[in-house]
């Protein structure tokens, strides 16, 4: 028989009996669904953790004081209440003598009161240098950055973020040459951010001052940070390739300068971010594998269907496979036929599957802010795997078709 005739044949097969056929998707359909669902949601939150930790800078490392390892010694965590280890000379040196960091900041930080022009916010202050726009991968939208001559004599300049510009003075006003009382203390607005919108975290990354670090330290953050303490050094690398020798040399350096004895514990932590990343990426995709599998059990669950309906299909058919069988066709001819019809119900589930994971993600995303992102690779994936799902669970339906003895075939009721 030709193959469009069988191809005829089944798809008859099918239309005959709707309601049967859609059952028999059922479990594909539910099963792709979940399994396109729960890849999109993991893309998603894969995709925010990079846009998070990208947001704090790109080959960066983190210094801070008073770290102590974790068990196992495989992470670095901050050592709550240890004291403040790092100075402006330990800035100074990295800067120095480290090859490759192509930024060092120094910070302090501490929350304040804003007030200008009748308008008040609470927002955090950072003091810094001016190469903390470079590690940050900061740019400036208006005005200037303060250099370093007012950053060494703590002029009271700042740079503020457009948060802060709009709650201050609104949305369409010029805040440069404006001042601001920081505290109690008036600072004047030289430059404005280029806006950075929500990091990944959902923290407001344009609700920001920057100021002189010695400024910031002497008048804002006061008594929590004595002498020429520092809270943060951050050290931009020249390329990601350089990161990990910059950091050993830093670290080199800095337990050199605090005269740490070999085997003893660091009184610092220096955090990598592009080590960080990978490791929250990895454990993002261990989750989305998992949850992907448990997904995908759900369409072993609609194979087993499949296979089930077309065995009693078969049952059903006995009489008509042996009277084709009779007129001239062969068991190729059947296995082919019953073969077509579990391949396209499979393949019919799948793409509605698809097209419900697709609504169904968006709607999780929508109800209940989760981030969703669509793999392109989703959509051949899935038809390719609701196609081999039929193809395995279909094809002992098919071969017992077509291993039917027309003669007793024909003598069936």
């Amino acid at each position: 028989m030709r193959r469009i005739d069988l191809v005829g044949f089944a798809a008859g097969a099918i239309a005959a009996h709707p309601m049967r056929s859609a059952l028999t998707s059922l479990g594909v359909v539910i099963g792709v669904a979940a399994v396109v669902m729960m890849t999109s949601i993991g893309l998603g939150a894969q995709q925010r953790v990079t846009s998070a930790i990208g947001g704090l800078g790109s080959n960066l490392l983190i210094i801070q004081p008073g770290a102590s390892r974790g068990p196992g010694g495989g992470f670095v965590s901050q050592g709550a209440g240890t004291g403040m280890t790092l100075t402006d000379g330990d800035a100074a040196a990295i800067a120095a003598q480290v090859d490759g960091a192509v930024a060092v900041a120094p910070g302090v930080r501490g929350a304040a009161q804003l007030a200008a022009e009748g308008a008040n916010w609470s927002t955090r202050v950072e003091g810094v240098t001016p190469d903390y726009l470079l590690a940050r991968d900061l740019t400036i939208a208006e005005g200037r950055m303060f250099d370093e001559n007012e950053a060494r004599q703590g002029r009271k300049v700042i740079v503020i973020g457009q948060t802060i510009a709009n709650e201050l003075f609104g949305p369409d006003s010029d805040p440069i040459g404006k001042r601001i009382r920081v505290g109690s203390v008036p600072f004047e607005v030289i430059g404005l951010l280029a806006s950075k919108g929500q990091s990944g975290f959902g923290q407001d990354q344009d609700d920001i001052v920057l100021g002189p670090l010695q400024a910031v330290r002497s008048r804002v953050v006061g008594r929590r940070v004595k002498g020429d303490n520092v809270q943060t050094i951050y050290v931009k690398a020249a390329s990601a390739d350089d990161l990990d020798r910059v950091q050993e040399d830093v670290s080199n350096l800095l337990r050199e300068r605090h005269r740490i004895r070999p085997g003893a514990e660091d009184d610092f932590s220096v955090q990598n971010m592009a080590s960080i990343m990978e490791a929250m990426q990895a454990s993002v995709k261990t989750f989305t594998g998992l949850l992907a599998a448990v997904a995908a059990v759900s369409l072993v669950v609609g194979g087993v269907g499949i296979m089930n309906i077309m065995l009693v299909a078969v049952t059903e058919r006995t009489r008509e496979i042996g009277l084709r069988m009779a007129v001239g066709a062969r068991r190729n001819d059947v296995l082919f036929q019953f073969a077509l019809e579990a391949i396209t119900l499979s393949v019919i589930g799948g793409a509605i599957g698809l097209l419900l994971g697709v609504g169904g993600a968006f709607l999780m995303a929508k109800l209940g802010d989760w981030p969703v992102a669509i793999a392109p690779w989703s959509i051949p994936v899935s038809l390719g795997f609701s196609m081999l799902v039929g193809l395995v669970f279909g094809a002992y339906p098919s071969w017992r078709a077509a291993r039917l003895d027309p003669i007793e075939a024909l003598r069936r009721e």
